[in-house]
């Protein structure tokens, strides 16, 4: 059972865990042990709610499959249990962010007393690069 939030669990049936060969340096230990896991996850097959289906099918993340799987690969530690519960909170981040909402940002108008600071600094920097011409005599 994973827990995304109060509301929120995944059965241990809604994510395929597969151990498969980690790839990289680690001699013959990667060669013969498949500690490396290989996590799928189908959005549309869950029991999410379907704000969070559509937020995650909505997000533009490149471990997310056009027919709306997720898949994630954890090959970080040694051991598979650590893979395991490494794959297990990427999955529960990743749901988590893609539900998250953001605040809608409120334009603002800079000050007059900003506007003239602004204007005052352009006729500096102007007047500075003006001297920086030839020198006529």
């Amino acid at each position: 059972m994973l827990r995304i939030s109060n509301s929120v669990e995944l059965g241990d049936w809604e994510i395929e865990l597969n151990p498969i060969r980690a790839q990289g340096a680690g001699g013959q230990n990667v060669n013969k042990v498949a500690s490396a896991i290989h996590l799928r996850f189908d959005i549309n097959r869950s029991s999410l709610p379907t704000f969070y289906k559509e937020r995650l099918l909505a997000l533009g993340d490149q471990r997310i499959t056009q027919d709306g799987v997720i898949i994630i690969k954890a090959q970080r530690f040694r051991t598979q249990e650590h893979n395991r519960e490494d794959a297990l909170v990427r999955l529960r981040e990743l749901i988590r962010e893609a539900v998250k909402q953001s605040r809608a940002r409120k334009p603002t108008k800079p000050t007059r007393s900003a506007k003239r600071k602004r204007v005052d600094a352009k006729t500096r920097k102007g007047k500075t690069k003006a001297l920086r011409g030839k020198v006529t005599e």
